[in-house]
Parts: C-alpha cells; structure tokens; sequence
C-alpha cells in the first residue's frame, strides 16, 4: 500500500510551483514531525518569526509516514522507522539489517515523488527531497537510486536534496557501488548507469548538522557531505556549534531558506 502522508498546502493565494517531500525520523511520525516543522521559525526582527511555509508559499510540503517495522535487536518489538538498524551509534555493525527497510522505502518514496511530478507538469527540478536522521538517510539513498525514467524536462535532476542530523548507510564505496546496494535499477549497461549518474550529479545538496548532536554525531554529517561530493554533487554544508539532534533554528532555517532562493527558486524554475 502507498505510505500515508501529512501535507501543508501552498498557500490559497500563491499557484502550487514547488514540493518539498520531507521525511521524518525513526521514532517520530509524520503529523509530529509536520507539528514541529511550523515551530522552526526565522528570527526576523523587522516582521513576525516566519517558519519555512510562511516564506515559500507556493511549495506544497509533503510528509510521508514510514511503516512500522520491527526491531531485530529487540525481538517483539516495532516503531516508525524507514529502516531497522542494529545499532544507531555504529551503522556499520550488522549493516544487512539495513538493506530490506531501506529497499522499500526508497520504493515507496520514489512514488510519492513520482506523483508530485506529474502534479508539477513534469518538472522533477522543481521537486525537493529533504530528510532529517534517518529520514536524511533514506532521502540520500532515494536521489542516487532514481531511474533514468525520472528524469525531468532538460535530463535535470531534482531542484535539491536537504539532510539533517542525517547518517549515510554503506559509505564509502563509489555512486555506481552504493547505488547497488539496494539493487533496485536494472540498468546494466554503461550508457545507463552515466544517465543515472547524471541525475544525481544535476541535483545540489544542503547538509546540516550541529556539532553536539549526541544522537547522530556531527561526524555522520560529515560523511553524507563526503559521500555526495564523491557522487559529483554540489553541495553546501553548514554546522552549527550547538542544537542537538534536531534541525537548528533560527539560524539554521535562515540559512535553509537561503539556500532554497539560491539554488530551488533562482536557477532551477
């Protein structure tokens, strides 16, 4: 079945140009998360704070619900999560565990995202992919593994991908490798695989972290910056010295905004 969603609608007096598809973290739900997303506000002294749908109103933001799945660690067990970890401070430890969760959600999101394609006329740059902790983590594994089928008018990739507080599942291995992990694209050939890697390469990135996130250290943050860089994406990082495991505010949601005109709003509509 389609994952269920939580939506903030462009606002009745502004056309629908834009979405911004946003996933939330393991644990959380998708009407939380889209509760707390309205509480990130600016810290504009010349108006009213603002929060990031004040400030674009013609995006639709699109919340997904992740399945419930169950915890391998504790047998009996099941939460919210796009995919089960063994142990969410070492990744890397028991890694397998990852791959079915993460396989189907990426899926599952890759049709929400279709859908707000064709909403948009088929403009896949003027689609967004955001994602905070594990939710960053699923939105950096959706963008490598789209399909040269998604490709939007010009052969360009998404208008952006936003992580926060986020980690990178399987680091370290080339574009072509990590994308493998999952084996969800058939494509074979070479032609294919350039064509792919040209979606990826075609969509810019914000990455942002607080350094005393003690849930996702800023390291992880780090690695999915590395990690993008190493697929030949643009990306812009931005850590902050304090916020803990959560997107920073105000100055964080400032510098979001920021990057969205400069890189969403100038060049890719």
């Amino acid at each position: 079945m389609p994952l269920s969603t939580q939506t903030i609608p462009p606002n009745p007096n502004s056309p629908h140009t834009h979405t911004v598809i946003f996933l939330h973290g393991r644990g959380d739900t998708a009407s939380n998360f889209r509760y707390a997303f309205t509480q990130w506000q600016d810290a504009s002294s010349s108006q009213p704070p603002r929060n990031l749908a004040d400030m674009f109103p013609s995006v639709r933001w699109v919340f997904p619900q992740s399945e419930i799945r169950p915890l391998a660690r504790h047998p009996g067990s099941r939460i919210s999560q796009w995919f089960d970890t063994w142990d969410i401070a070492n990744l890397s430890e028991k890694e397998e565990l990852q791959v079915e969760g993460l396989r189907e959600s990426v899926g599952s999101i890759k049709e929400i995202l279709d859908n707000e394609v064709k909403e948009l006329g088929g403009r896949l740059g003027n689609v967004v992919l955001a994602g905070i902790s594990q939710g960053g983590a699923t939105a950096v594994h959706t963008l490598i593994n789209l399909g040269t089928k998604e490709k939007g008018n010009g052969g360009l990739g998404l208008g952006g991908l936003m992580v926060f507080s986020g980690r990178m599942p399987f680091p370290g291995g080339s574009l072509k490798e990590t994308r493998r992990v999952l084996g969800l694209l058939e494509g074979d050939h070479d032609e294919d695989e350039l064509e792919q890697d040209e979606v990826v390469k075609a969509t810019p990135a914000l990455v942002q972290h607080c350094a005393d996130d003690d849930l996702s250290r800023v390291e992880n943050g780090r690695a999915v910056r590395d990690s993008l860089e190493r697929f030949g994406v643009d990306v812009t990082w931005r850590e902050y010295p304090t916020g803990g495991h959560w997107l920073h505010s105000p100055e964080g949601i400032e510098d979001t905004a920021r990057w969205l005109r400069e890189h969403v709003f100038t060049s890719r509509v």
